[in-house]
């Protein structure tokens, strides 16, 4: 599939993406099925946001990944732990259902990972169920039967987080941050963490260009914190947190809306927090958030303040990583 596929294109690739797109839930009824017409950008526009992707209206490389992701349903195919691990959505509804029974499959990102497999083996243990830790049709219905007298509101992965959060020292002091650089804002990054180190912080910098290396080296550092800066050439300023279907990460949450809180109060307009399911979020295994900020010349011209700005937000977010004063945050719609 050559990418990205963009308005007025036309072909057997548009054809293929109206199909794809019907199928995740976003119809074009007025262009023809191989031209990406306006109604093809609306509905492109209207799946990305729902997915917590950049709204362009553009199908590139991370809309199309998450297209066919889209396609699965749970029960389409067996899901077992594979290399390269699956990933899609009937893997996401596998985890928040076996989340919601008490069994913890982890983050509900998608991916079939290691701690899958333990919940969905630990699941058809106590079910009965012949225990190879794959879900086939045997072991889907179970959960679905199971699944069906629970609330699905709060799955394991968010008490497990709520949880360790307020159980967390409420300090700064030798806490284990990682921040990552993306598109020109080494300079805020190094100064941030500058200032995060003279609050005693344990700081590591990355600057790897991919957003999944970034995410296993935040990972493997065992980092407690994870930010990452993007600086854009327009003006914009949005705090991106991990959200899907199902699932919202608090203490990301609580993160952006203090980052965005810092950043507006420096740049004098709106900062907005976004759900969303970047790679680099996605990945992640800890609250983590990815700033896009911009234009670069403001960025440049206020380095310092915002590199104070940003460490600051650290520190408070240590002190306070959840929000306990409002309602517990709801995860992003699907269509």
């Amino acid at each position: 599939m050559p990418l990205p596929l963009e308005p007025h294109a036309s072909g057997e690739e548009v054809r293929d993406l109206h199909r794809r797109l019907a199928s995740a839930g976003y119809p074009s009824h007025t262009d023809t099925l191989d031209r990406y017409g306006a109604e093809t950008v609306a509905a492109v526009c209207a799946f990305q946001l729902a997915r917590g992707l950049a709204s362009t209206g553009t199908c590139d490389m991370a809309t199309w990944s998450h297209l066919v992701e889209a396609g699965f349903r749970l029960g389409d195919r067996l899901l077992y732990l594979h290399s390269p691990m699956l990933r899609g959505d009937d893997v996401a509804d596998l985890q928040l259902r076996l989340g919601s029974l008490g069994f913890d499959a982890g983050r509900i990102d998608g991916i079939f990972g290691v701690q899958t497999e333990r919940a969905l083996a630990e699941f058809q243990r106590n079910a009965g169920l012949p225990t190879d830790a794959i879900a086939g049709q045997e072991t889907i219905r179970e959960l679905s039967r199971l699944g069906a007298k629970t609330d699905l509101r709060d799955p394991v992965a968010v008490v497990r987080e709520r949880e360790h959060l307020r159980r967390t020292p409420r300090s700064l002091v030798g806490r284990r941050i990682v921040l990552g650089e993306f598109g020109g804002s080494a300079a805020l990054v190094l100064a941030t963490a500058r200032h995060l180190r003279e609050l005693a912080a344990s700081v590591v910098t990355l600057h790897h260009p991919d957003s999944s290396r970034q995410a296993a080296d935040t990972n493997a550092a065992e980092a407690e914190m994870y930010l990452a800066v993007q600086t854009c050439a327009e003006p914009e300023c949005t705090a991106l947190y991990f959200a899907t279907t199902g699932y919202v990460s608090e203490g990301g949450k609580r993160l952006a809306e203090l980052v965005a809180l810092a950043m507006q109060t420096t740049l004098l307009f709106d900062c907005i927090t976004l759900g969303s399911r970047t790679s680099v979020l996605r990945e992640t295994r800890m609250p983590a958030v990815h700033l896009r900020v911009g234009p670069a010349s403001t960025v440049s011209t206020q380095l310092a303040t915002l590199a104070v700005a940003l460490a600051t937000a650290t520190e408070r977010w240590f002190v306070e990583p959840l929000d306990e004063s409002h309602p517990q945050p709801q995860p992003l719609l699907g269509p």
